[in-house]
Formats: structure tokens, C-alpha cells, sequence
């Protein structure tokens, strides 16, 4: 049986009726397309520290000692202290979950992960993280996370959706036991999807691997996760991914005939120069695969790295 893959989403974003006016933010293509892939772990962390539904509207505010959470029209009834205490003991439970993602939902001043507003003595600012999301990163600087309306915009849609399926593939591949010889093996697979995303990150991890016996193992399982995933959170760039498919290229040059390779030349430049999806050069190269099997670029997750169906490579 496939072993599920978790994500954190906020309830709101799920269609759970916890905001402060009683209404919900759903996301079709979390609770639709997402759904068919993930198991969801809903979070509301207004409603979970205590605060009922309807309730005051709260916010960030800035003084000179912290960032405070208080309602907006009495900003008397601080709500930080509580916010922190639950998020903390939310977290810790969350980190036996084994999640790989999170969906979060924008501007909210608990939940928010960017330019959340944070309002001072005259002004408010786009600066701040929602207070629970910001305890989130700090205490899983690994897991992928996004907010809701970001995952409109397709490139941070598919680099999300990759990340996810590329930790969740990490622990699959662990097995609850971490070795040397698994991460390594890991790795392995994942040369080229590391050089599509950051070619810096990746000459670091490959140091890395290359000095496992230095760490034990534990150590090692921590150091490379972060790296990993902090390489994965580089969007692949146009300029890396034609990179890795002209390296892919290179296995073929011996096997396909002078027409094919001109073919195949044209199909990724015609990439390189927007003129043509990613998948034109990948479906190619996916055929002369079947034609030349070859077991590296076999186990490559670049060529392969979520289900199709989800049909997140057609617009990139």
C-alpha cells in the first residue's frame, strides 16, 4: 500500500467555517486536486488556542520590546501569549506527524507567511509573519511551505507540489531507520533535480555526502535535510533546467542518429527561448529513454518528480 503523504493546511483553506466572521477561504485547487494526492492535517490557531467563532477581529502590532497579537478595536486583550504557548504545543505535536507541506493562509496575522501587516504607532507595514506560521519555520526550518493564493501563480504552484513530493520521498526512502547508505542513495536520485533548482546547493550537498563518515548519523540526517530543502525552495530557473536537459542530452550522443540530435537540440533550445514548454523537451528525451534505456537517468526524480495527472509542467 502507498504510504500517505501528509500535509498541513489551514481549516479555513479546507472550507471549515473558523474564520472571524463565520466564513472560510477554500481553496479549489488544495481541496480538489491536492485531495486526490495528500491527506490533510487542518490547523485554525485562533479557534484551537480558544477563540470562539464569530470573535473581534485581532492583529500584529509592533512595540518597542516584540511583535503582540490583540483585537483590533482593544488592543488590551493581547493574545500573544497565548498564541505562542499553543503554537508551541501544536508544533510539537505536528513534528511526530512526519508532514511534508503546508498550506497557509495569506495575511492572516497568525497564519500569515509574507507581507502579513504589522501596524506601528502611525502606519502599518507588509512585513510581518503571522504569529504561528513564523513559530512554524523556526521550529521546521525543512518543511515546504505556501500560502493559499500564491499556489495561483503556476511556478510557485509546481515548485511547491515538487518539494512536497520530494521530502515526502525522503522519509519513504529512510524507512523510520536513517543510514549513510540510504541518503546517499537518495541523493543519488536526486542530482539533477538539485541542479535545476540550485547548482550552489548542490556542489554543497555533494561535499556533504561526500564527508558522511565524518557525522554520525543523526547529524547528518538533520544537516542534509535542511540542505535539501532548502535547495529545493529555489524556484528551477529556465537557464538551470535547460542545463540538466542538455547533461541528459549528452547520454544519447552516441545512440541517436545526426537528424534525431538536431531534433532534440532544436526541442530544447525552443525551451531555452520560451517558445516551448518544458514537457516538449522532456517528453523527447523521455522517448530516446525508451528507445536507450539507461539506468541513471532512469532513477532521475527530475524526469518524474509528482504523479502526471497533477499537470503542473504544462504552463512552465
Amino acid at each position: 500500500m502507498e504510504q500517505e503523504i501528509k500535509i498541513g493546511v489551514s481549516a479555513c483553506v479546507l472550507g471549515e467555517t473558523v474564520r472571524f466572521d463565520g466564513g472560510h477561504k477554500s481553496s479549489r485547487f488544495v481541496t480538489k486536486e491536492l485531495g486526490n494526492h495528500f491527506r490533510f492535517v487542518p490547523v485554525c490557531p485562533e479557534v484551537e488556542s480558544g477563540m470562539p467563532v464569530p470573535r473581534p477581529t485581532i492583529r500584529l502590532i509592533s512595540d518597542k520590546e516584540r511583535i503582540a497579537l490583540v483585537e483590533t478595536r482593544d488592543a488590551s486583550k493581547d493574545h500573544t501569549d497565548s498564541m505562542l504557548a499553543f503554537s508551541r504545543r501544536r508544533i510539537e505535536r505536528l513534528q511526530n506527524e512526519d508532514l511534508c507541506g503546508y498550506v497557509v493562509c495569506a495575511k492572516s496575522p497568525t497564519c500569515g507567511m509574507e507581507r502579513v501587516k504589522v501596524y506601528g504607532s502611525n502606519s502599518a507595514e507588509k512585513s510581518g509573519i503571522g504569529l504561528y506560521t513564523k513559530e512554524l519555520m523556526t521550529r521546521m526550518p525543512w518543511l515546504p511551505i505556501e500560502e493559499d493564493g500564491r499556489l495561483n501563480d503556476p511556478i510557485l504552484k509546481e515548485n511547491f507540489v515538487t518539494r512536497v513530493f520530494c521530502l515526502h520521498d525522503f522519509y519513504h526512502s529512510m524507512d523510520g531507520e536513517p543510514s549513510a547508505g540510504k541518503i546517499v542513495a537518495f541523493h543519488s536520485r536526486y542530482k539533477l533535480t538539485l541542479m535545476a533548482h540550485h547548482p550552489a546547493s548542490y556542489k554543497e550537498l555533494g561535499k556533504l555526502v561526500a564527508q558522511v563518515a565524518n557525522y554520525s548519523i543523526e547529524e547528518f540526517y538533520q544537516l542534509y535535510r535542511v540542505g535539501l530543502m532548502t535547495a529545493m525552495a529555489n524556484r528551477a530557473s529556465r537557464k538551470n533546467n535547460t542545463n540538466v536537459l542538455m547533461h541528459i542530452q549528452g547520454y544519447f550522443k552516441k545512440a541517436l542518429e545526426k537528424s534525431e540530435k538536431a531534433e532534440l537540440c532544436q526541442v530544447i533550445d525552443d525551451y531555452r527561448l520560451g517558445v516551448l514548454p518544458l514537457l516538449a523537451p522532456l517528453t523527447l528525451l523521455k522517448h530516446h529513454m525508451q528507445r536507450f534505456p539507461d539506468e541513471y537517468l532512469q532513477s532521475q526524480k527530475f524526469l518524474n518528480p509528482y504523479p502526471q495527472e497533477l499537470r503542473l509542467r504544462y504552463g512552465l
